[in-house]
């Protein structure tokens, strides 16, 4: 998720490491706070595979400030990550947020639709976070209040995505058909 959200901040413009991890705490720090010590390996990593380049600036009041760019390389990783995410970036929900922050990126609607068809698919598939069993159980089936709230907020959030998800594929599958 970090690599990812590393890759779809430069693809739009050079940043310096404060500003990237500014934009990425942004992002996913409610969830996952990004910490210097995770953040640069994480950009060692990529710059080591060849994905970003860094380049020194002049600082305005202090020391000099590394810039990173993503290369051609490093775009290419980020779309063939968008095209095809892992089971992981569709089914967790902080990491599917990643990957739809940048989804854009991809530049036929084809594809973003196909990203986005297996978002659907996994949301459509009977799950709860309380079973009987193997059998998923509903808020209305349960007696405490606070498991009954889990279930009821996550089935409003599920709604509201279902609604957007399929709003936005008959949108895409229009702008494909055109």
């Amino acid at each position: 998720m970090l690599e990812l959200a590393i890759l779809g901040f430069l693809y739009d413009t050079p940043l310096h490491g404060y500003e990237l991890r500014k934009r990425i705490a942004a992002l996913t720090g409610h969830v996952r706070p990004v910490a210097e010590s995770t953040l640069y390996p994480a950009i060692k990593r990529l710059e080591k595979a060849g994905l970003l380049a860094r380049t020194t600036e002049p600082g305005a009041v202090a020391a000099p400030r590394h810039v990173l760019t993503l290369t051609e390389k490093g775009r290419g990783e980020l779309l063939n990550r968008l095209a095809e995410p892992d089971r992981r970036d569709i089914t967790d929900e902080n990491r599917w947020f990643t990957v739809l922050a940048f989804l854009r990126h991809l530049p036929e609607p084809a594809a973003q639709a196909d990203v986005l068809r297996r978002r659907l698919a996994f949301l459509e598939e009977p799950a709860s976070f309380f079973y009987d069993g193997d059998r998923p159980l509903a808020a209305e089936e349960l007696d405490d209040p606070f498991r009954r709230g889990v279930l009821t907020i996550a089935r409003a959030t599920s709604q509201a995505e279902l609604t957007w998800l399929h709003a936005t594929l008959e949108s895409l599958e229009d702008a494909a058909d055109s």
